[in-house]
């Protein structure tokens, strides 16, 4: 069963409770997939169910179609937040992590197209690899942090904030007027462009920063 780690090694004191993601909010990958981009942050949720520890293997669902990546910053929530504005969404934030939002491509299509919700190809099992994440005791610059993501030794993603549709801030602002952030909640940022199908062998890894943390991951 997942439980949150922190990278440092001290305990994390919540347990995982909703993932909320947004879609679409770099405009480069709405455009590599052909979609509009939202005039609003376009928001799903995964289950509990859906997370497992990033190191570990990523087993492809079967018989289900064409698998895709997307890397994507990861955020864990440390108090609760309520139609909060963003001045109080800093200090709710206990950590940063890196996520893969894996997705059943041909299926979300196939969702798409019917006018269906995408979770089944979004919140199925192990469908939200994460890492630990890092914890923290200061503040970022949030609109000046980066990661990035190889898939077998080729740089394949590179996110910044500073690029985001909606800035991490008010993202969460935004994302608790719907849903109540809870400790333990993580809300999963967005995907830059370069997202492409898994296979099997393949070989995955991602940074955050130049140094705050990497993480490798294998697919079978």
């Amino acid at each position: 069963m997942y439980q949150h780690q922190f990278t440092c090694g001290s305990e994390v004191p919540y347990k995982l409770g909703k993932i909320i993601c947004v879609g679409r909010n770099y405009a480069d990958h709405a455009a590599e997939l052909n979609n509009p981009v939202p005039e609003e942050p376009l928001l799903f949720i995964k289950p509990a169910t859906a997370a497992v520890e990033m190191a570990k293997p990523i087993h492809l669902p079967t018989g289900r179609g064409s698998c895709h990546f997307e890397g994507e910053l990861a955020l864990l929530m440390g108090e609760k937040l309520c139609n909060a504005n963003a001045t109080e969404v800093s200090p709710a934030i206990a950590g940063l992590g890196l996520s893969l939002d894996l997705t059943l491509r041909d299926l979300q299509a196939t969702l798409k197209q019917a006018g269906h919700p995408w979770e089944k190809a979004k919140g199925f099992d192990n469908s939200c690899p994460l890492s630990p994440f890092v914890k923290l005791d200061w503040l970022p610059d949030w609109d000046k942090l980066s990661y990035s993501l190889w898939l077998n030794g080729e740089l394949r993603q590179r996110g910044k904030t500073e690029h985001m549709l909606t800035p991490i801030l008010d993202l969460v602002a935004y994302i608790s007027s719907f849903f109540t952030l809870e400790p333990g909640d993580v809300v999963l940022t967005g995907t830059p462009a370069g997202v492409g199908e898994l296979h099997h062998g393949d070989k995955l890894m991602m940074q955050l920063q130049d140094d705050w943390l990497q993480v490798e991951t294998t697919v079978v």
